[in-house]
């Protein structure tokens, strides 16, 4: 196992930065999701980063000396470095150093099981690496094992500028095939009036164990980060009978790296698809307010923060003193429903809230219909809410709930007349 020394760094002059126990905690969890071992995380605090080391010399001596009495593999940094940046901290402390986002990258290559996944995450390690190609530094010169060469990783000695550039293209244009294939996907579920409800929230706040219970999925569950890579879409049926599409994504991330979010724009179109989101937030974290923020960050920088939103507030179960249940719901409104993925506790009540959501959007009609149109009561019956059906000697009278996107699909058949 690859015996890893932290370096949590928090510049005193960077924006929206998290408290630097904070930033500590969540780069050991990265670190052990990688697989690797932590020896020792290492505080450093800069008023402003330098740029030779990001952080100061006499700190950069102080890694060194760590990094060879404790027979370190891999140094990391919790903060994103530049290509000079990397050189000179390798020839510094004399091992392999990585950033969050080669971490993160580096998971994420473990992870990913689908040929769209892979595709997705080569992408976005050539395009971190793109930039960093200068001379034979460090990056091209890297042969051994362990975080940061996994992946593309294996062919750096072979691969020059213009080949990298040649195989992004490639990996973009397979990505719009598969991007193709899901708008088409997208079309066909609106035409059959379908609601898309998409699971969204940072990574291991229970998404995946919210899914298998709800449609009996069998996504793969672990209190590790990213554990889910692949997104999947399963159908569910409410207590009225409406049927919609309910999908998980990969977690998120505060600071989400950007080149992660334009790799995988075609997966988390999803979000951008959705008639619903289900935020999922791990009550039981510490840093849950964090988490949350980190979350609205991500929507908004996909286009999505004005989506309807109903917070689950997960891991109930965790929680010992439950007079925390009136302050969250205080904290997060009256559409927040306190749950737990893992007991089923509250599950109902969620999914009264989706419910009542989709319920809210309908039109509630009596209709009367020819009795040669019984595809039209089958329909009724698939896509929307039949509360009463009679079958007359003038023809078949229903009083539905309708979406208004499948009444207007229908406005103009001459056969469906609206009654009193």
């Amino acid at each position: 196992m690859e015996k890893a020394l932290l370096v949590s760094v928090q510049i005193k002059t960077d924006k929206h930065h998290w408290r630097i126990e904070d930033i500590s905690s969540e780069l050991e969890e990265l670190t052990l999701s990688a697989g690797a071992r932590v020896i020792e995380n290492v505080i450093s605090i800069c008023q402003k980063p330098t740029a030779n080391y990001l952080i100061g010399k006499g700190k950069v001596e102080e890694l060194s000396f760590i990094a060879h009495e404790e027979d370190i593999d891999t140094v990391i940094f919790s903060h994103d470095l530049s290509g000079t940046q990397q050189r000179n901290l390798e020839d510094a402390i004399g091992k392999k150093t990585v950033d969050r986002t080669q971490l993160i990258l580096d998971i994420f290559s473990r992870r990913a099981k689908s040929p769209e996944g892979k595709m997705q995450v080569e992408l976005a390690q050539l395009q971190y690496l793109l930039p960093r190609l200068i001379g034979k530094g460090i990056i091209l010169s890297r042969i051994g094992g362990g975080i940061g060469t996994r992946g593309p990783g294996e062919q750096k000695l072979e691969i020059d500028r213009r080949r990298i550039r040649k195989r992004i293209d490639k990996l973009k244009d397979d990505l719009k095939a598969f991007r193709s294939h899901r708008l088409v996907t997208h079309k066909r579920r609106k035409e059959n009036n379908l609601p898309s409800v998409v699971l969204v929230g940072y990574t291991s706040a229970g998404k995946s164990t919210l899914l298998n219970l709800l449609v009996g999925a069998t996504q793969p569950v672990s209190e590790k980060l990213f554990t889910t890579l692949d997104p999947l879409s399963k159908s569910l049926q409410l207590p009225g009978g409406q049927n919609i599409i309910l999908s998980d994504t990969v977690g998120f991330l505060h600071e989400l790296p950007h080149h992660l979010i334009e790799a995988f724009k075609a997966t988390l179109e999803e979000v951008r698809e959705a008639d619903l989101l289900v935020h999922v937030l791990d009550v039981h974290d510490p840093r849950l307010y964090q988490h949350n923020q980190a979350v609205l960050s991500v929507l908004e920088e996909l286009g999505s923060a004005d989506k309807p939103v109903i917070t689950a507030l997960n891991k109930i179960d965790l929680l010992e003193d439950r007079s925390w249940f009136e302050v969250l719901k205080k904290e997060f409104g009256r559409e927040a429903v306190l749950i737990s993925a893992r007991s089923g506790e509250n599950l109902d009540a969620l999914i009264g809230g989706i419910e009542r959501h989709f319920l809210g959007l309908m039109l509630n009609l009596k209709i009367l219909i020819p009795h040669t149109r019984m595809e039209l009561v089958d329909l009724f019956y698939r896509q929307a809410k039949v509360n009463k059906i009679d079958y007359l000697q003038e023809g078949i009278r229903i009083d539905l709930s309708i979406s208004r996107q499948l009444y207007s699909s229908l406005a103009s058949d001459k056969d469906i007349k609206i009654i009193n």
